[in-house]
């Protein structure tokens, strides 16, 4: 069947398959499993206590919890009682909160966890609506999973027609979530999705690409209330593919050996943390065995997919039986895996390493506002083109501005950002091309064409000589070093391009003990370190010499601190929030360019 409303998908897996482990969280040392029944059965459950507890079509339905079944639980029921799902990550501070709990209209709030009550809990008099609460876990004191089972259960009877005849009349075109974009500069925008935008996203995915199979198990630890890895979600469901979700981020390895995952989620963060791990791995090898370990890592940074000659592909076989297999065992144990990177694009020497290693990165690219996917690549059909995003969904039709603002249409747009039609009017021309505001252009090669992002149209900042420097080409260049951790390029409207840059400073310490010298004590000391800043010094040296003139990085100030969500220098996507960042090092950047302060 093709779907066009989310909760089709509960017809399509109950109609062709059983599955007792559809969906699994942790419990102790084993999991906690439930099968396609229960799903749907909870469903209908939650649906019919939404209704019976007095909420009606429309309202807003917030959820604030960690990825667990009780997510999807409650994802599809809200849906079959025709309400609007918005979900919120749990991270996000009082102020958002506050700001998002009252601009969505919020009329309930399912929490997961105590942890995640407490964190929360101070906003709830200043929310307008004063929404009813419910938790997940039990929690004193307030009303828990279990009463709304126990209500759904009780009223399903009486609300079963409601819930039938909202499956047969929620138009493709109702608003089916509203996701608050985490942005990098200002308050959030809240996206409204329809069941049409969502749909025609993951099923087109689901008809061409078919990333995993019925007998596939899936790892879960990216946030399920955002959009990228929601969809992917979604798609798995109608394959019939199982989700067992994560613990905590801490237990991603334990958790994926254990279940022995075909796959997983991730944004190009992770897989720089998994490179850098699996290159630490060779330095606990020892003579011949360490020299054939960073000879088949050096082959797998230069991984060529589309070299057939035999020798090279016997030398890659070869490097497989001793190293890469070796790599997939200690992950999941599979022959290979299956994994869909968004949010960003990866170092092409860590998506050639996965790719030599038989762990098959989907790397796509799209926006909340696109519900999301506007390119993915196809590895497993040989369509791939490293340095790129991948090729056009079928759905989904793309331009270039003049300036080359990449801009795309169809049935995957975003109806709208709520309560702000001016805003929605700015980014969605009267064409209908949504404006993405990112760089791109199409590289072509033998197997098609495919989409390349170059940066960002609101980072580009031109020097006061008048050139343009595009800052994420420079910054990315820089992170594929193992000695940089994060960076900042600054300088717009001066002379020259600097940088902020945060040191890896585990790295940086290994290295000089290596070359028998003195390792600084505390951070702040090895910022100041002049071995430590002539380490990073070489690093934007090697860089330089690919940059023109204009963009080469002429000074550059070390920083003690790590950057992360909880601190405000990433967004929840691991996206560089640059005015925080400006903000934060405002003196650093006066003092680079022998600024005094107005």
């Amino acid at each position: 069947m093709v779907p066009t409303r989310i909760f089709d998908i509960l017809d399509e897996i109950s109609s062709k398959y059983e599955k007792p482990d559809f969906f699994a969280e942790r419990e102790g040392d084993g999991w906690k499993t439930y099968s396609i029944k229960d799903y749907v059965n909870y469903s209908h459950i939650i649906a019919s206590a939404l209704l019976e507890i007095g909420l009606v079509e429309g309202d807003k339905i917030v959820t604030i919890m960690n990825n667990r079944p009780a997510w999807n639980f409650f994802d599809m029921g809200i849906m079959l009682a025709h309400m609007i799902h918005v979900p919120v990550y749990p991270t996000l501070n009082k102020l958002e909160f506050e700001y998002i709990l009252n601009h969505c209209d919020c009329k309930c709030i399912i929490i997961g966890t105590e942890a995640i009550y407490k964190h929360v809990a101070p906003v709830f008099p200043e929310v307008a609506q004063h929404p009813l609460v419910y938790s997940v876990d039990k929690i004193e004191g307030v009303a828990n999973m279990d009463e709304i089972i126990k209500i759904g259960e009780q009223s399903r009877e009486k609300w079963a027609a409601t819930i039938e005849n909202n499956r047969k009349n929620i138009s493709t075109d109702d608003t089916a979530t509203i996701i608050y974009t985490s942005g990098t500069t200002g308050r959030s925008k809240g996206v409204m999705l329809t069941h049409k935008n969502i749909c025609n996203n993951f099923y087109p995915i689901v008809r061409d690409y078919q990333l995993l199979d019925y007998h596939a198990k899936m790892l879960s630890f990216l946030p399920l209330c955002h959009v990228y890895e929601r969809t992917v979600n979604y798609h798995y469901q109608f394959m019939g593919v199982s989700h067992y979700y994560a613990k905590s981020l801490a237990t991603i390895g334990k958790d994926m050996h254990d279940m022995h995952a075909d796959g997983f989620c991730a944004v190009p963060r992770v897989f720089e943390m998994m490179y850098d791990k699996l290159y630490q791995a060779g330095k606990n090898q020892t003579g011949i065995k360490k020299k054939i370990y960073y000879w088949a890592f050096d082959e797998a940074t230069k991984y060529d997919h589309y070299n057939k000659n035999p020798f090279y592909r016997f030398k890659i076989s070869i490097a497989d039986k001793l190293v890469y297999s070796k790599w997939r065992e200690a992950l999941s144990g599979k022959d290979e895996m299956t994994v869909v990177s968004g949010g960003s694009s990866i170092p092409e020497k860590v998506i050639r390493l996965f790719t030599a290693a038989k762990v098959r990165v989907y790397e796509g690219y799209g926006l909340t506002e696109t519900s999301p996917v506007i390119a993915v690549n196809h590895p497993r059909r040989n369509i791939i083109k490293f340095g790129c995003v991948g090729v056009i969904l079928p759905t989904v039709q793309v331009k270039f501005a003049e300036d080359g603002e990449i801009l795309t249409k169809g049935p995957c747009v975003m109806k709208g950002y709520y309560k702000d039609e001016a805003l929605t009017k700015e980014v969605i021309d009267e064409d209908g091309w949504f404006h993405t505001g990112d760089i791109g252009t199409m590289v072509k090669d033998s197997q098609g064409e495919y989409l390349k992002i170059t940066d960002r149209k609101k980072e580009i900042f031109k020097l006061s000589l008048g050139k343009y420097i595009a800052p994420q080409v420079i910054e990315n260049k820089l992170k594929t070093s193992e000695f940089i951790d994060n960076l900042m390029v600054i300088g717009e409207n001066e002379k020259f391009v600097s940088a902020i840059i945060v040191p890896s400073l585990k790295k940086i310490g290994d290295y000089l003990q290596s070359q028998n010298k003195q390792v600084p004590s505390t951070r702040e000391e090895m910022t100041k370190s002049q071995d430590v800043i002539d380490v990073i010094q070489k690093e934007v040296d090697k860089v330089n010499e690919s940059l023109a003139d204009h963009e080469k990085i002429k000074r550059f100030r070390l920083v003690p601190d790590v950057w992360d969500i909880s601190t405000g220098e990433l967004s929840q996507t691991l996206k560089l929030k640059r005015k925080v960042v400006y903000q934060k090092y405002d003196s650093i950047c006066r003092e680079i360019y022998y600024q005094t302060k107005e």
